[in-house]
């Protein structure tokens, strides 16, 4: 998820689209974990999408 989609998302959006990032995100690891997965460059995308959504949280902030 890019910042421009993260820009276009309200604060409730924002807050729907960081919940569900963190579900993946645990199931991925789940998934890793049992050997299961088989993109492993996911994770680090999901993780990328968390901290891009937190780092837009804390700039509405100052």
């Amino acid at each position: 998820m890019d910042m421009k989609a993260i820009r276009e998302l309200d604060a409730a959006g924002r807050e729907a689209k960081l919940g569900e990032l963190r579900q993946e995100l645990f199931n991925l690891r789940f998934q890793h974990a049992t050997a299961q997965l088989e993109n492993t460059q996911r994770i680090k995308a999901v993780k990328k999408g968390i901290a891009r959504i937190l780092t837009m949280k804390n700039d509405k902030k100052a």
